[in-house]
């Protein structure tokens, strides 16, 4: 298969992921066990397309942050809050010599966990009062749920915070809006951080890598991501995350099979 098909995929992949509450980085890898594989740097640095193609999206809620009023002000403290708390356990991680395991058995788990918890809370939420403004005690927990996503490939970094929101009483349409918001400078700083060091400490003992096919994977993970998010902020309005649950452990159940299959 030549390269730039493969790359076209994984970017179609990675925008329809990304911001789904189904785990992009689980999603990829499952894929380049079929597809010719990409470096770990093409698989972060593809993640900053959909970021940046989601941003007109949020114009109203960035437009206030921008006006640096008190609720402008407030809101952006909190999504610093999240993203320092993931910083600084990322760097935690990064210096303690920490690499993502790429287990398949470890990704339908995390898939399939995910699922059942996404199912069970929904359940557990039916007809409960909701608010819809982000607490301190959110945005830490966000924080934290976005390094629990970063250890476990399969738990999905939006899944993990939209659930911890909706558990611990925001809508489903706030805790949206906020991971996604909490999402661009966490997966920006880690695309930036992959940049740098391809840059300026290369691996000697590593292909070259290929700057075309990751500029062509940014491309179209953006433009996909763009009608996905669009589409996904408008059906949160009236529809719950049961059926992420469900798809969440259909391709568990999927990946369990092919690992019994010999060969």
């Amino acid at each position: 298969m030549p390269d730039w098909i493969a790359v076209v995929l994984l970017g179609i992949i990675e925008g329809v992921t990304e911001f789904l509450p189904v785990s992009s980085t689980g999603h990829l890898l499952v894929a380049e066990r079929w597809l010719p594989r990409q470096t770990d740097l093409f698989n972060i640095v593809i993640q900053c397309g959909a970021v940046v193609a989601v941003l007109p999206l949020f114009r109203a809620r960035l437009a206030k942050i921008a006006r640096f009023d008190v609720e402008g002000r407030d809101y952006a403290l909190k999504v610093m809050v999240a993203f320092g708390i993931t910083g600084v356990g990322g760097v935690m991680l990064e210096k303690g010599g920490f690499r993502l395991p790429e287990e398949l058995l470890s990704i339908a788990l995390a898939l399939l966990v995910g699922g059942v918890l996404f199912i069970a809370c929904e359940r557990l939420l039916r007809d409960r009062n909701v608010r819809d403004d982000v607490t301190w005690s959110i945005a830490a927990a966000v924080g934290v749920a976005q390094l629990v996503a970063a250890v476990f490939p399969g738990t999905s970094r939006s899944g993990a915070t939209i659930l911890i929101m909706l558990a611990l009483g925001l809508s489903r349409v706030a805790a949206t809006e906020f991971t996604f918001l909490v999402g661009i400078p966490t997966i920006l700083a880690g695309g930036a951080l992959k940049i740098f060091k391809a840059l300026h400490k290369p691996d000697l003992n590593a292909p070259p890598e290929h700057w075309t096919m990751v500029a062509l994977g940014i491309v179209v993970s953006a433009a996909v991501s763009f009608v996905v998010v669009k589409w996904l902020l408008g059906y949160v309005q009236k529809h719950t995350f049961v059926v992420f649950g469900l798809y969440r452990i259909a391709v568990a159940v999927v990946i369990l099979l092919l690992l019994l299959i010999p060969g």
